[in-house]
Order: structure tokens, then C-alpha cells, then sequence
């Protein structure tokens, strides 16, 4: 299938839509395709041959920069939070696959993972490294926000509110961007806390925005048998992959409001699918640890 629009079939009176973003690229797909772009032009025009990041045990991101890395040739850098993964990295499946395509890890403490954005810490990295075209946590700053902005086009105009999950807060700060004044962009956060609002502001021009909160599921990486249950069910009846981490929670959410007819009768609804498929893997060995039903979809 190729990324496009693909309608949800739904009894309730309104119209859903799914963005399939996953399908853009095979390995970097939805949003990381999106916000590596220009990360990753700049990176050319400045003649840089190594790009450094950073990301946790099962990141999309690292898994998205490393097969950039692979297919253009470039050296990859993942500075990875948990100094207590460096023993079991080759049984984790997203920095196993991060190994084969060549990226090399770094392993640090969490106090050390904080302070990733200061300039001494920064500085360290490059005494470590050398020189490096640095792209934060998530892939998230004006130029990822620029790539962002592209996910719309003038073939959504038509649709009344679009939805999205957060994680950094990029992807929803390029689609409120370029967005239209009749649109509400709603965000479902993937983790708690109400830090996101003041770092999507500093990205938007419009303020036809708001996040939806209470689809988190108790936080970042947090997932029970009911929302497995949803993700499973959801495939069978439409054939679409949902991760658990992020649009698990935002299709969740939205169907979820829709039941309880948040949305005003007759409303077109859009759904970015960000992809993320990859982190699958990794959580049905989670599951499978505390003998939980499984994701059934994703081998």
C-alpha cells in the first residue's frame, strides 16, 4: 500500500480519515522521514559526515537515524539514556538493528542523559567524537518543524479537526503551522506532564490547538491489556498497524471521543499515522515477560 488517506469505516456520524504518514518510507517512516529531511540537507550543505543523537531503549528516532545513516552514508552517533542497557543491547530489537546499520552507542546514566542539551555536556561529546551535526532527542527543532509542515496538503482542507500524538511536540507545532483557520489540531500527549504546552508555543504561528491529555495510560511507554486489546482489534477490522507507544494511544483516544460525541455531528476528522511501527517488537517481549497478551500483528 502507499501512504495516502485511507477512510476508517465507522458507525457514528462523523467522517475518519488516517493519514498513513507510516507508510512514507519503509525504515523512516511518519515523522522521523519528516523531521530528518532538512536536518539532513543542512547536514550536506555543511559538509558534515557524522550525525549524533539521542533516545531511549526502544526510540524510533535512533532506529530512523540509524537507517539514514546506513542508506546515505553517513557515520551515526546514538547517545542512549540507561547505562545499565550496554549489557543487553543485543537482545533489545531497536538498538540491535540501530548496531547493524553501523550506528555506534554511547550508553549513559539518566543524570547524565539530562543534561544532554547543555553546552558543557555538548562539549564533551565532541572531544569524544569529533565533529558531528547534532539532532536532538525526537528529531524535534525549526527545521524538523519545517518537514512537519509538509504532512498537510491542500487535499485536507477539507477536514474540520486534526489529530496527532506528541511526544516533543514537533509534528504537532509543523501541522498547527500549516494548518487552515476553520481547522482545531488536537495533540494526544504520550507521556505525562504539562511541559509540552510551553514547548509547542515556541514553535506555532496559530493558536487553533489544544492537547487532549488523558490518553496517556499512565505515561511514556506505559501500555495495559485493554489498550492491546484495542490495537488488536483495530487491525483486524481495517488492516492498520497501530505502535503502542504513540498512535496506539492517540486512535484510542479519538475513538474514545467519538463514543462519547465530543465531535460535532457531520465532522471530518484527519488522523496522522507517525509510523513507529518498529517499537512493536520490543514491547511484546516486555508483555510477553509479564505474560501479558501480545500485539498479534507485528513478528
Amino acid at each position: 500500500m502507499e501512504a495516502g488517506n485511507q477512510i476508517v469505516p465507522i458507525s457514528a456520524n462523523v467522517t475518519l480519515v488516517v493519514k498513513r504518514e507510516d507508510l512514507v518510507h519503509p525504515y523512516i517512516s511518519g515523522n522521523k522521514f519528516r523531521k530528518l529531511k532538512y536536518n539532513l540537507l543542512e547536514a550536506k550543505s555543511k559538509n558534515h559526515t557524522k550525525l549524533l543523537t539521542f533516545g531511549g531503549a526502544f526510540s524510533n528516532h535512533i532506529s530512523a537515524v540509524a537507517a539514514v545513516g546506513r542508506e546515505l552514508g553517513f557515520e551515526t552517533i546514538g547517545i542512549i539514556r540507561g547505562e545499565e542497557l550496554a549489557g543487553s543491547a543485543n537482545e533489545n530489537p531497536t538498538l540491535q538493528y540501530a548496531r547493524q546499520c553501523g550506528m555506534r552507542l554511547e550508553f549513559v546514566s539518566r543524570y547524565q542523559y539530562r543534561m544532554k542539551e547543555t553546552e558543557v555536556f555538548i562539549e564533551s561529546l565532541q572531544q569524544q567524537f569529533g565533529d558531528f551535526y547534532l539532532i536532538p532527542e525526537g528529531g524535534t527543532n525549526a527545521l524538523a518543524i519545517s518537514g512537519c509542515e509538509e504532512i498537510l496538503t491542500s487535499e485536507d482542507t477539507i477536514f474540520d479537526y486534526i489529530c496527532c500524538a506528541v511526544g516533543t511536540g514537533g509534528t504537532i507545532a509543523g501541522l498547527i503551522n500549516s494548518s487552515k483557520p476553520h481547522q482545531h489540531i488536537l495533540g494526544f500527549p504520550a507521556l505525562k506532564g504539562s511541559f509540552l504546552q510551553a514547548e509547542i508555543r515556541k514553535f506555532v504561528r496559530n493558536e487553533n490547538w489544544s492537547l487532549i491529555s488523558d490518553y496517556h495510560f499512565g505515561g511514556y511507554g506505559k501500555i495495559n491489556e485493554e489498550l492491546v486489546r484495542f490495537l488488536n482489534t483495530f487491525h483486524q477490522q481495517t488492516g492498520i498497524p497501530l505502535d503502542p507507544i504513540y498512535t496506539g494511544k492517540l486512535f484510542f483516544g479519538v475513538m474514545d471521543l467519538i463514543s462519547k460525541d465530543y465531535f460535532a455531528y457531520g465532522s471530518k476528522i484527519l488522523l496522522i499515522h507517525t509510523g513507529g511501527i518498529q517499537g512493536i517488537k520490543g514491547m511484546n517481549i516486555r508483555l510477553k515477560n509479564i505474560q501479558s497478551p501480545l500485539i498479534e500483528y507485528y513478528d
